[in-house]
């Protein structure tokens, strides 16, 4: 993998931490889903795959150690992104397309963590985590609808438009 790559992966992996972290007294707003897609627009699904790993550890590492209850299900979770993008919605840059697919993703999000929190919860009923979560899964799956019909395209020129211009930048600034 070229430098060039593995440092807009860390400025990625930066850009959505730092985000995440500077709105965490909001419940779930945040532009977390939006970048994840608009950098996985870019990235080719390796390179998206590592990008979501390095957060996922980042956060983990942040946010309190590396709890398997908490760890496993976000990273099953926000890697889906990469694989649908590059399976099922074959690459698109439809905005409408990517904030329907946000929605579908702020309830497997929630839904991912289910199983995990009711092992260590101890709660073997399925529908109070449910109850209790639907509000918090309701306003991931809004906010990332939003901000992706709304921020994606412009996201995703600006990105191309750098990681093309850079390319020739350094090809030219060595020979």
């Amino acid at each position: 993998m070229e430098t060039r790559k593995l440092l807009m992966i860390a400025v990625a992996i930066s850009i959505t931490f730092v985000q995440e972290q500077m709105l965490l007294f909001l419940p779930n707003i945040q532009f977390t889903v939006l970048l994840v897609i608009v950098f996985t627009s870019v990235f080719t699904f390796k390179e998206s795959i590592i990008y979501i790993i390095g957060y996922v550890l980042l956060d983990n590492m942040y946010m309190g150690g590396f709890n398997l209850f908490y760890m496993i299900p976000m990273l099953f979770a926000w890697s889906l992104i990469p694989v649908a993008y590059h399976t099922i919605l074959r690459k698109t840059n439809n905005e409408i397309h990517l904030g329907l697919f946000a929605i579908i993703f702020g309830f497997v999000y929630g839904w991912s963590f289910i199983p995990f929190n009711m092992i260590q919860t101890g709660i073997n009923n399925f529908y109070i985590y449910l109850k209790a979560d639907i509000i918090f899964e309701v306003i991931m799956a809004t906010t990332g609808f939003v901000t992706v019909v709304w921020m994606f395209k412009p996201l995703n020129k600006v990105l191309n438009t750098v990681l093309n211009t850079q390319a020739i930048v350094i090809k030219k600034a060595y020979k």
